[in-house]
């Protein structure tokens, strides 16, 4: 700025000062713009005085690359008349120097991201005329030597700067507690306006001293750590104040309504504090705020009407908070809005209208309980609009065209919801901005416009699980050369991968390909896609071997590649990954030959379900060091557990089930219950005892080890399981011994530490899992599973609303422990076909849920307990087979069980047994329903169902002869034939999982069914289904006493298929 000719001695020092600097020629601006030979107070960034006395009295060197040159002694600290002085965004890499203090004519001082590093000098608080203060350092610039005061302190360098209106020290390490950094600005600062000390390490709580600061406008002090700290009323008495950003501080409590009041207010953000609640004033009638940042917070209530009268308002973010109810109409008069994002809420009802908001450029109602059409918005009136987001909602209807009509918009995001019907061509696709285009999870139909394929900047297409039809090209898709990110699965689609000529290709920048369910029978050519990272040919037709160029796909980059379900019969030997691979998913195929080595760095291998018969490698945990799940169930695995995989220090979920391995549990395995979370054996030919080595911080949620050929006692350490009650991972869910010889006592003190079957009244139910990949979404569940829309989901055999304990079946003795009284949140309880004896606890009449209550075939003697006529949900009731005397109590459910609920007691009498007590005077039956059609029989033998409700309950139903093991099988399969189509669910009996054709049981059932005719006799009666009622949307048991029952004789694998009501009891 000219005012005059500048001094020699002052363009000397200049030059000097400019000679001495190190900087980037290529980025500079102004130093390099210098012309030695002109008047200095015309060079860039040099501010001469007026009255034409040419002093420099301002430098703005900002942004000029500089790494050095201001070390002492320097010519800088020689120009005395400079008042403001700039040296921001530069690299200097130095301490502060002390000849700072030379400068004592400073007004303004910015050497903010600078590069400045170290403690702050006390020099600088020389600079008593200083007005303007900036030390400040951005995230972005900060390092491990970023700023700090501590000797001196912020007493101290403020205590001499009383002119200061501006301090900004954003990310100067200042480690002060609330009273000391409120009590030093207010006494030493009683001028300040502009407060900024965001990430300074500072403290609450907030000091009252503050209220004497009356001038501030604006406060920054976000990033810092106020944990526990409210937000004090007296920030609405700072009348001047127009912005207050106090994002991510860790505040708690209740935000005071009445700072949204403060007139002047232009900015608020109080963003990423979790622990913050409030809500907005039904009176909002702020007219200067321009800015509303609530997101990742705990405000909630409905949005006032007068939102609305918010004119001035740019943006507003309410993402992630807990607002309900329907968004006032009155948004549409947000005539300045820009910014709008109220995603992740539970918002309900329709969009409003957004005709009037035509500066809107970014818009997101994603995952809220959104419904209706979107149509009726003028999407086209939107010119500006560059971001939509809608996905997770329940919108209906046809996606507008409109939408296609706007030149600006980059990204449409309208996945999960129920749009439907086909989507039209539009016109001018090859001049559009869209670079993003995700319409999965909807119910669209009709061929995939060829307008699609016209995108020319289009970086992400997912279509999946949607039922378009057609044959789309690969042609096609090759037009679309910047795609990144191509989803096509789970369509009626087929994709034609066959190039029609040598040189057609997928895009060579994607990273992400899922063709799953494409109808595909070959693998398309990948072996030029150096870039892809995730690949998804699952749910296809090929067959035959896998190519040996797999590894080579990414170029060394791949992290998933998922292969499953199709049909495959070999892998390249040996099988070589890339070593950055993290998921490798080939289940349900036909692969068979020597388990491959996975890659060394893999966090999830599934190979189960295929025909692979050799031994585990003995080496394979040195390529699991870091896996968290491996599966080789349900195939023809042999051998050993190799106790290598006991050094998967990470696997959380280990899946062995369905082989031929043999030998003991390895006690290593047992020991890694610290952190495994499920562990499946059952169905192999392990002998031995189960190892007593469970830790005692046993993570285990799923044990299953039935159906093989262990023996002895359950382990007393299995008791250690229980801790997971006290773990935020969940509950012990299943542990399955079933099909062993375990005998001994039940074990009492174990039944104690089942606090889940105690039940509190206010649980939340759903099926039996366990997250394995939180990133991923990805669950393991001992479960049938189904597949609906392209997703892969486990459906358990019992929904753990259905709280059991199964021990039958096994050669436990002593009495029924009387805890068994307090788990009032049982459903079923089975201790039948063991040696139990004793009498029945009257604390079972405690057990007020349960439904299903079998004690058959013991040595229990005495008379059935009054209290058992408590249970009054109680549908299924077995006591024969014991050595019961005395009359069978009479009244509410005991009046719908037939005699074959006591059958082979020859001490019991009274009905409805014909045999009549001695003070029971002649009569008939009580009265019951008869029903015909559907019957079922509920004998309920839970082969391997697990727990339910996450309890801890041992299921048992331990199989120690053949007969009986076929026996137990198919009434399983009978209970779950029945149950499963009531859920709307297909249930395949064992019989049809891998059987070969020439595979025949008949003689083996035959043999059974007699056996059990004769040993047992024949189990007639009524049983009474879905008494308790799952409500999925409200996620409660709705208890039903008008509940459908049924009679035997068990209804045949043919008609259940079929099953419907009969006759409500």
């Amino acid at each position: 700025m000219v005012s005059g000719s500048c001094r020699i001695d002052q363009k000397s020092l200049l030059v000097r000062f400019h000679n001495s600097l190190r900087f980037n020629q290529s980025k500079s601006i102004k130093l390099v713009s210098w012309d030695l030979s002109s008047d200095c107070c015309d060079w860039a960034g040099v501010t001469c005085d007026g009255g034409g006395l040419g002093r420099v009295i301002g430098l703005n060197l900002s942004n000029e690359s500089i790494s050095s040159g201001i070390e002492n002694p320097s010519a800088l600290f020689r120009l005395g008349y400079l008042q403001n002085l700039d040296l921001s965004y530069n690299n200097f890499n130095t301490s502060i120097p002390a000849s700072f203090a030379t400068l004592t004519g400073l007004i303004s001082l910015n050497l903010s991201n600078a590069g400045f590093v170290g403690q702050i000098p006390i020099e600088i608080s020389y600079l008593t005329k200083l007005d303007t203060l900036d030390l400040s350092i951005s995230q972005l610039f900060s390092g491990k030597r970023a700023l700090r005061l501590e000797n001196p302190n912020l007493a101290k360098l403020v205590q001499n700067l009383t002119h200061l209106t501006e301090l900004h020290l954003d990310g100067v390490n200042i480690s002060a507690s609330g009273k000391e950094w409120c009590r030093t600005l207010s006494s030493s600062l009683p001028s300040l306006r502009v407060l900024s000390l965001s990430n300074c390490f500072l403290s609450g709580p907030f000091d009252s001293s503050l209220t004497k600061l009356h001038s501030l406008s604006e406060i920054r002090l976000d990033g810092n750590n106020f944990s526990s700290s409210p937000v004090p009323k007296f920030f609405a008495s700072f009348l001047n104040l127009r912005i207050l950003r106090l994002s991510s501080c860790g505040l708690q409590g209740k935000f005071p309504t009445q700072v949204f009041q403060v007139s002047r207010l232009e900015i608020i953000d109080l963003s990423f504090n979790k622990e913050l609640q409030g809500y907005l004033p039904d009176g909002f009638q702020n007219a200067s705020l321009k800015t509303l940042e609530l997101s990742n917070t705990n405000f909630s209530g409905r949005l006032p009407d007068s939102i609305g009268a918010l004119g001035n308002l740019t943006r507003i973010n309410l993402a992630t908070c807990t607002f309900t109810g329907p968004i006032p109409t009155s948004m549409e008069n947000l005539t300045e809005l820009v910014y709008l994002d109220f995603s992740s809420n539970t918002f309900t009802g329709s969009i409003p209208s957004l005709d009037g908001s035509k500066k809107l450029m970014y818009v997101d109602f994603s995952y809220n309980y959104l419904s209706g059409v979107i149509s009726n918005i003028d999407w086209k009136g939107l010119s500006n609009l560059v971001h939509i987001d809608l996905k997770n909602n329940s919108f209906n209807g046809s996606i507008p065209l409109s939408l296609f009509a706007i030149q600006s918009l980059q990204k449409i995001m309208l996945s999960y919801n129920q749009f439907g019907g086909q989507i039209p061509e539009f016109p001018n696709a090859s001049t559009l901005s869209l670079d993003t285009l995700d319409l999965s999870n909807n119910n669209l139909e009709g061929p995939v416009p060829h307008s699609v394929f016209e995108l020319r900047r289009l970086n992400v297409l997912s279509l999946a699980s949607n039922k378009f039809s057609g044959t789309i090209k690969l042609d096609q898709i090759q037009k679309l050369v910047n795609l990144t990110t191509v989803d096509l699965s789970y369509n009626k689609l087929t994709v034609d991968v066959n190039a029609t000529n040598s040189t057609s290709s997928f895009p060579l920048r994607l990273t992400t390909l899922k063709l799953a369910s494409c109808n595909l029978r070959m693998f398309p050519d990948l072996r030029n896609q150096s870039r892809i990272t995730n690949l998804d040919l699952a749910d296809n037709k090929i067959a035959g071997s896998v190519p040996p160029w797999i590894g080579q796909v990414g170029n060394g980059s791949l992290l998933n590649l998922n292969l499953s379900r199709n049909l495959l019969v070999s892998l390249p030997e040996p099988l070589s990954l890339s070593n950055t691979l993290a998921v490798l998913d080939l289940h349900s195929n036909q692969l068979q030959g020597n388990i491959p080595s996975p890659p060394p760095l893999v966090s999830v291998v599934d190979l189960s379900n295929n025909n692979f018969s050799s031994s585990i490698p003995y080496n394979i945990g040195d390529n699991l060091s870091v896996a968290i799940f491996f599966s080789l169930s349900n195939n023809r695995v042999e051998g050993v557990i190799p106790e290598s995989l006991c050094t998967a220090s990470y696997l959380e979920v280990l899946d062995l089930s369905n082989n031929s391995l043999i030998g003991s549990i390895p006690s290593c395995l047992i020991e890694r219950s610290e952190t495994l979370g499920v562990l499946n054996l059952r169905k192999n030919n392990f002998t031995g005892r189960i190892p007593d080595n469970f830790s005692r911080k046993c993570k285990l949620e799923t044990l299953d080890l039935s159906g093989n050929l262990l023996e002895g006692k359950v382990p007393e350490s299995l008791i250690n399981c229980t801790i997971l009650e006290q773990c935020h991972m969940g509950r012990l869910q299943i542990v399955d011994i079933a099909l062993n010889s375990f005998t001994g006592r039940l074990p009492n003190r174990m039944l104690s530490k089942w606090k889940a079957m105690i039940g509190a009244g206010n649980e939340t139910h759903g099926p039996i899992k366990f997250k394995f990949l939180k990133v991923g979404g990805l669950y393991y569940q001992d479960s049938i599973t189904v597949t609906s829309k392209g997703l892969e989901m486990q459906l358990v055999k019992i929904l753990t609303l259905f709280t059991s304990i199964d021990v039958s079946c096994n050669k436990f003795q002593g009495q029924i422990p009387e805890r068994l009284g307090q788990f009032s949140a049982l459903y079923i309880l089975n201790l039948s076909h063991n040696a139990l004896d004793g009498q029945i606890p009257p604390s079972l009449g405690n057990v007020s849920n349960l439904e299903s209550l079998d004690l058959s075939n013991n040595h229990l003697t005495g008379e059935i307990p009054r209290q058992l006529t408590d249970l009054t949900f109680l549908s299924f009731l077995n006591l024969s087979g014991n050595e019961l005397v005395g009359d069978i109590p009479t009244g509410r459910q005991f009046q719908t069980f037939e005699n074959t609920s006591y059958r082979g007691n020859k001490g019991l009498c009274g009905p409805p047994l014909s045999k009549l007590c001695s003070h029971t005077p002649p009569g008939g039956k009580s009265e019951r329903h008869i029903h015909n059609s559907n019957e079922f029989d509920w004998d309920f033998i839970v082969r391997g169902l697990g727990f339910g409700m996450g309890a801890g309950a041992i299921v048992a139903p331990i199989m120690f002869w053949k007969k009986a093991n076929k026996w137990c099988d198919d009434r399983i399969d009978k209970i779950l034939m029945v149950l499963l189509p009531m859920l709307g669910l297909v249930y395949y009996t064992k019989d049809d999982w891998r059987i070969a054709p020439e595979e025949i049981f008949e003689e083996d059932a035959t043999d059974a069914d007699e056996d059990y005719s004769e040993e047992e006799g024949d189990f007639e009666g009524r049983y009474c289904v879905f008494c308790t009622k799952l409500d999925i949307t409200r996620t409660r048991a709705i208890h039903d006493l008008q509940c459908t029952c049924y009679h035997s004789p068990p209804i045949s694998s043919s008609s259940s298929s079929s099953f419907s009501s009969s006759d409500s009891s």
